[in-house]
C-alpha cells in the first residue's frame, strides 16, 4: 500500500463523499441509470426499449475502440478504471486485455454489485477508493482510464497528477464517453445542469458536476485520438459526441487542434 501523502483525507473530504455517494445513488435511480445483475452483466448490450439505448450505442463504440487501441500493444497490462461504477467497462476490459484489470469507486452499492455480478473474472479485481487517496502502488498502472467520470472531479490538474503518480513511466491516461465545452458554453452549460437537476428534484446535484474546457489540458501531452469536430468524423455514420484523448506521463505536451 502506498504511504504518499496523496492518501492523507481529511473529515471533511470523507464527509463530501459520503454525502456525494448517498446523493449519486438516489440520482442513478430516478434517472433509470441504476441496472439490475442481468442488465449489467449484458452492458453494453442493453434492449432497445430501454431510456438510455442510444447512450449504451455510444458506450459501446468506445469500449470497441478502446479494447482494439490497447490490444495494438501486443503485451500484458496492468489497467485501472477511475469511477469505474457497476464495473461494466472494467470486466470488458479484463475479458478482452491480457493482463490486471483494477476497477476503482467510491460508491459502495455500485461496487458491491460489480464484485457480485463480474467474480468470476480472475484478472479483475474492484476497491473502493478515490485516486486523489487512492490505497494503491506508486508508479504500477501501464493505463488509467476516465470513462464518463471527470465530470465529478472539479480540478482537472489534481486528478490527472494523481494519475501520474500511479502510472509507470510513460503509461497513459484515457479519457473517453466524456464532454469537454468550449470555455464561451460553460456559463450556459452550467445553467443546463442546475435546470436539469432542479427538474429531477436534486438541486444539489449541480454542486458535484463540473464542466472542463479541452483547453485546461493545455499544460500536458495530450494526444487528441478522436476529435469528433473534425470534418471527417462529422461525415461518419457512427459519430461519437466525445473526444477520446490520451495523455502520456512523461511524454511531450502538443497543441491541441
Amino acid at each position: 500500500m502506498s504511504n504518499s501523502p496523496l492518501n492523507s483525507r481529511s473529515d471533511a473530504d470523507n464527509s463530501s463523499a459520503a454525502a456525494f455517494e448517498k446523493l449519486y445513488i438516489q440520482l442513478r435511480k430516478k434517472e433509470q441509470r441504476f441496472y439490475t445483475d442481468d442488465e449489467v452483466r449484458s452492458l453494453p448490450q442493453i434492449t432497445p426499449s430501454h431510456p438510455h439505448y442510444k447512450e449504451w450505442l455510444l458506450r459501446s463504440r468506445s469500449c470497441k475502440w478502446l479494447i482494439r487501441y490497447l490490444g495494438k500493444k501486443r503485451k500484458s497490462l496492468h489497467i485501472l478504471e477511475v469511477g469505474c461504477g457497476n464495473g461494466w467497462l472494467s470486466a470488458q476490459l479484463a475479458k478482452s486485455i491480457s493482463g490486471q484489470v483494477v476497477g476503482m469507486d467510491i460508491n459502495k452499492e455500485e461496487l458491491a454489485q460489480a464484485e457480485r455480478v463480474f467474480s468470476t473474472i480472475s484478472n479483475l479485481k474492484f476497491i473502493q477508493g478515490d485516486i486523489r487517496s487512492a490505497p494503491l502502488e506508486h508508479d504500477s498502472f501501464d493505463i488509467i482510464v476516465f470513462a464518463a467520470s471527470l465530470q465529478y472531479f472539479s480540478s482537472l490538474d489534481e486528478v490527472i497528477q494523481s494519475a501520474f503518480h500511479y502510472l509507470k513511466a510513460h503509461g497513459e491516461i484515457h479519457i473517453i464517453d466524456t464532454v469537454f465545452y468550449r470555455a464561451s458554453h460553460v456559463a450556459a452549460a452550467r445553467q443546463r445542469t442546475k435546470d436539469y437537476y432542479n427538474s429531477l428534484g436534486f438541486p444539489e446535484a449541480a454542486d458535484y458536476y463540473f464542466h472542463h474546457c479541452l483547453e485546461d489540458l493545455d499544460h500536458f501531452p495530450v494526444k487528441i485520438l478522436y476529435n469528433p469536430a473534425s470534418w471527417l468524423h462529422k461525415l461518419t455514420k457512427n459519430k461519437s459526441p466525445f473526444f477520446r484523448i490520451s495523455i502520456k506521463k512523461d511524454g511531450k505536451a502538443q497543441s491541441n487542434p
